[in-house]
This record gives structure tokens, sequence and C-alpha cells, in this order.
């Protein structure tokens, strides 16, 4: 795992560089026609063909828009059919989350939905509460107890910078105007199969407790007026 200062000094280095490769992108290169996927942070094994891939991470990350999505998001307004992040956004600071919903929201067509995954939350408060160590991954540092399995989880070393939970993403989801937020299961549940593709994304969002899932996902769509 990069630590925290390395990452602290890339994005230090190569903010501005990144914020002016976003501004050329949306200026001269996004689409402005036609179906418009993007996924957001696919890192150096989720690529998706078909789609719009965008990442910070220069050197390991395969992306198709080099930006850094704690910034505008590199592209028009009213130009995309849906955005998808999966586990992506509990690596923003807390209070970056509702510009980045927003951003979002400005980018999408009008009906343009979002699915969005994280660590979740609310099964993780509730696992601990059963002190069900075993539904924790041992990860990234060896703990045996609940507890100590929990901050593994929720934390990740200082990676994840906020809590996720069906209730704080609908209401930050529906503040920005975005409508009929709604939970799904991982890998097999999408509420809107004309534009997400679970055979696409089923085996990234694979769960090994599928009863209780590791990953919160919530669609939302964008209202039509």
């Amino acid at each position: 795992m990069i630590s925290r200062k390395l990452k602290s000094a890339y994005y230090a280095l190569l903010s501005k560089p990144m914020q002016f490769n976003a501004f050329f992108y949306r200026s001269f290169m996004a689409p402005t026609r036609g179906t418009a996927k993007v996924q957001l942070g696919p890192g150096q094994k989720n690529y998706l063909q078909g789609w719009i891939n965008v990442d910070a991470n220069l050197f390991t990350a395969k992306h198709d828009v080099w930006a850094d999505i704690r910034h505008k998001l590199p592209f028009r307004n009213n130009s995309i059919d849906v955005f998808y992040s999966h586990h992506v956004i509990e690596h923003l600071p807390d209070v970056l989350l509702p510009y980045h919903f927003q951003e979002m929201f400005r980018c999408l067509k009008p009906n343009g939905i979002i699915r969005v995954g994280g660590p979740h939350g609310d099964n993780a408060a509730a696992k601990l509460i059963e002190g069900d160590a075993g539904w924790f991954p041992d990860w990234p540092d060896k703990r045996n107890s609940a507890g100590g399995r929990f901050v593994n989880f929720i934390f990740c070393r200082g990676e994840h910078l906020t809590i996720l939970t069906f209730s704080y993403l609908s209401e930050i989801a529906r503040q920005v105007g975005f409508r009929n937020v709604r939970l799904c299961k991982p890998a097999i549940e999408t509420h809107h199969p004309c534009v997400i593709d679970m055979n696409i994304l089923g085996g990234k969002e694979w769960e090994r407790t599928p009863d209780c899932p590791h990953t919160l996902i919530i669609e939302a769509e964008k209202s039509s007026s």
C-alpha cells in the first residue's frame, strides 16, 4: 500500500497538470452526442471497454482521461448517460462528497443514472454488534477481534476518509437533486438494465457473502425537468 505521504506529494506535484488536462479534454474532446458511459477510478484492473475511464493515477492505472475527480469533472453539462463508481468515493474527504455528487449531477443528461458503491457501513456496524469477526476481511493489518477488523474495514489504515451508509448517501444525493435513490444488490441487481449491463459489472462486484454484502451500492436518477 502506497503511503499517504507519497500520495499527497504526488497530488501536490501534479494537481495543476491534471486540472489543465481535464480542462483541455472537457473543452475539445469530451463527448457531445451519442451514448456516453463513464467509470470513475478504474485503477489498474477494472478498466471497462466501451466506457470512458477516468483516473488520477498517471503511471499504473489504465484510463482514457487523466483527471483528479476531487475537482470539476472533465465533461460538459448534460452530456453523460451514466456514471459508475466502485470503491472510489470513500477515498474522498467527507466534505467533498456533496460537491462530487453535484458534479455528476451537472454532467448527466436528463434521466441520467449514477451507480455508486463503497464499503458497506450499515452491514459493518451490524456485524460489529453481532461480534462476527469472520465477516470482515483480515486486511490491511492482522487483527482477530471484530472491533479490530471493523477499524480495518472502515478506515483501511487511513485510506478511507468517510463512512458510507445508505441513509448518508441518500441524503447527499437528494440534496443535489437526484431522485429515486435505491439500494442495489452487488453483482446481480440494477434498476436500470437499459444502461447498466450486469454481465459486464457483475464480476467486478462479486461478493463472498451476498446475503450480507461488503459493498453498499446505490443507484439514483437525474430528473428530466
